[in-house]
């Protein structure tokens, strides 16, 4: 052979390129459309938690800037948490007390990942009118 290709061969040889191409592309958009979101990632994690957590007694710290600060225990450990709530202004009592006790939900099998609102649920008290 002479080093020349056939046009038979130069056409396989474009077809194969172009196919490569194309299943590069699909693999990308695909990989591209996977891909979650810090934000989305986060409203994931609480909807597990709301839906599969479980539910304790927590006393709230703190609340500052967007930030709710609180501890628990579970099995005798303690935990120190906190929550970046700035997105979920809607779920939180405007009356919020500043400190006290709330409710946490947490994960039995890793207690420190742990939530006390989220879109369909609040741990937090409000103030009582009297």
């Amino acid at each position: 052979m002479s080093g020349s290709y056939s046009a038979n061969e130069l056409l396989t040889l474009g077809l194969a390129a172009v196919l490569a191409i194309l299943l590069a592309l699909i693999a990308f958009k695909s990989w591209t459309k996977s891909r979650v979101s810090p934000d989305e990632r986060e409203r994931r994690r609480r909807d597990l938690l709301v839906a599969y957590g479980k539910m304790g007694d927590a006393t709230l710290v703190e609340a500052r800037e967007g930030l709710i600060f609180y501890s628990y225990d579970v099995r005798g450990m303690e935990y120190t948490a906190s929550q970046d709530v700035s997105r979920l202004a809607g779920q939180i009592p405007s009356d919020l007390v500043l400190s006290g006790p709330v409710l946490v939900r947490y994960d039995p099998r890793n207690p420190a990942n742990s939530i006390v609102v989220a879109e369909r649920w609040c741990g937090l008290r409000a103030s009582k009118v009297s």
